[in-house]
């Protein structure tokens, strides 16, 4: 059958062993969209690993809750937000640190889903080389899924995806005034 004018010819389909997913953009929904397929790889009987490059151990989110309920690996290993930190030397040590963890996690081929949140921010404020991150997403063992979340992937990460969501924001409820609410932002 012949396509339609302008319409590119579908590929032919295969399975992929794993893929690599991006959910970046400055609107909100990436690290929720992430933890939505932490929820549906685990009913699949997957082994799940979630390293958090910004937020602390101190966080108790709605999703780390459900994640220690499921027996998840979870690491929170930041300090929280840059524009709140009182040593910036700090948080980036934390970066590298979350990196470490999270390398050898990727590496290990223990996980069939490794979701690294907020890992470009760390790219992106120097605390961890992109061409770093494209390597060890490019080693990983053949079964091993990844998502990496944050706001503006840099270019070689979206090369090296599978696919990139870029969630745009439309308008956001803290432009009115309105803070988190627990159950909807954490």
């Amino acid at each position: 059958m012949n396509e339609p004018r302008g319409v590119p010819a579908r590929p032919v389909l295969h399975r992929a062993r794993s893929v690599v997913l991006v959910n970046t953009g400055d609107g909100k929904g990436k690290s929720s969209a992430a933890f939505g397929v932490m929820g549906r790889a685990w009913a699949r009987g997957w082994r799940v690993c979630v390293v958090q490059f910004l937020k602390s151990g101190t966080w108790h989110s709605g999703e780390q809750k459900l994640a220690a309920h499921l027996g998840i690996e979870w690491h929170s290993l930041g300090d929280g937000f840059t524009w709140e930190s009182s040593d910036l030397d700090e948080s980036a040590a934390r970066g590298r640190h979350a990196w470490e963890v999270a390398r050898a996690r990727l590496a290990s081929g223990d996980y069939q889903l490794v979701i690294l949140d907020e890992i470009t921010y760390a790219m992106t404020y120097g605390w961890i080389a992109t061409d770093e991150v494209v390597a060890a997403l490019a080693a990983r063992p053949a079964t091993t899924n990844v998502i990496l979340t944050g706001r503006q992937a840099p270019d070689a990460l979206v090369e090296a995806a599978d696919t990139v969501t870029e969630m745009r924001l439309v308008k956001h409820a803290y432009d009115r005034g309105i803070r988190a609410i627990k159950g909807i932002e954490f």
